[in-house]
């Protein structure tokens, strides 16, 4: 069924960066791991490190899966906005090029315990 606007539709968006108290939004998704459905929606502060990220949002999320403790991260590979990246854990979000609503994918390859076939 069809709508009729009876007067100029004017959309908000409420999910600007400057909605956050400085802090921004970021997803993350471990490619082939369908234990989990979605990407992960991250609030995280630009100035952490990449690291923190890890250790402090995505590693306490990623337990339930039998493979997250086999993870080595530093063998992981990464992608960003599906183009191949390599962060750089010491440094910043900012400083790894990261902003508001930026999505990163994860892939570990031979990790599989719970997996869509590749």
């Amino acid at each position: 069924m069809p709508v009729v606007a009876l007067k100029e539709y004017v959309g908000v968006a409420r999910d600007r960066v400057e909605n956050f108290n400085g802090k921004q939004l970021v997803y993350a998704s471990w490619d082939h791991h369908l234990l989990f459905a979605a990407p992960f929606l991250l609030c995280l502060a630009p100035l952490a490190t990449f690291a923190e990220l890890l250790e402090t949002a995505l590693k306490p999320l990623l337990q339930a899966d039998p493979d997250a403790a086999a993870i080595d991260w530093q063998e992981v590979q990464w992608l960003k906005g599906n183009q191949p990246w390599v962060p750089n854990f010491e440094a910043s979000l900012v400083a790894n090029g990261i902003s508001h609503k930026d999505q990163l994918r994860f892939k570990t390859p031979g990790l599989n315990t719970i997996c869509a076939v590749s």
